[in-house]
């Protein structure tokens, strides 16, 4: 139980923070569409039994706390977060929006001081520049980024010698993969493996774009039609 009461203390401490609409989403079924397009996708292999166990009671917990649950089948959990905040930024009502999470791919949806990540260990707000500090690369660049250097806790490796100096040097320049110069005399980096590095992207062309769109998060999930469903009104039972 001890995940359990871990989120729904960090649940009461964004209402006490001053929150006032919540959603949380969870991977009710580990596995996703994604799982389909590359065979090393993360599983729900190995995970600790008694981990699995707790989310069902998670959900339950939470939406007898009053909190809107978006458990995610087809989908992942990051997806629906990924959904909400555009949902959600799109309202002019909206003040700001805060994604809870550290995920690295998540940075992707990070726009300008209005959509932020918030680190609850840190208590670090991370707006676009704090992606760009992070990365080296903006969030739009961000699949690009995770498809060059890959993300271990996706189960994507990247690709052979891309590490983060060097991919966010080259996607600092040029955004996005499709962008990038075949010949890495025109990379102006400072890269003594910018020619190696060149020739990877060519030949593993293919699997970059799919590890791209392994990041790249659902933005298009109609979780709601209103932001209001998610103003948190006190707990239903």
């Amino acid at each position: 139980m001890a995940a359990v009461r871990g989120v729904v203390a960090s649940v009461r401490a964004m209402i006490a923070g001053g929150a006032t609409h919540i959603g949380v989403a969870t991977d009710h079924v580990i596995e996703s569409f994604r799982n389909s397009l590359w065979p090393g996708y993360k599983t729900g292999d190995g995970i600790d039994p008694n981990l699995l166990s707790q989310f069902p009671l998670l959900e339950e917990a939470l939406a007898a706390m009053g909190i809107v649950v978006w458990p995610m089948i087809e989908f992942e959990a990051d997806d629906a977060l990924a959904s909400a905040s555009a949902i959600a930024a799109a309202n002019p009502r909206v003040n700001r929006v805060f994604i809870c999470t550290p995920d690295k791919d998540l940075a992707q949806s990070v726009r300008g001081t209005r959509v932020v990540q918030w680190m609850s260990r840190t208590r670090e707000i991370r707006d676009e520049a704090g992606v760009v500090a992070k990365f080296g690369v903006p969030p739009a660049s961000i699949p690009d980024y995770l498809a060059l250097v890959g993300d271990s806790s996706d189960g994507f490796p990247g690709l052979p010698g891309w590490g983060p100096k060097s991919t966010s040097a080259v996607l600092s320049r040029f955004g996005h993969l499709e962008a990038i110069p075949t010949d890495a005399a025109a990379w102006h980096v400072n890269a003594a493996n910018a020619q190696a590095l060149a020739r990877t992207l060519v030949v593993q062309r293919d699997r970059a774009l799919l590890f791209r769109e392994l990041a790249t998060l659902r933005t298009d999930l109609p979780l709601f039609d209103d932001v209001e469903r998610l103003r948190w009104t006190g707990a239903s039972r």
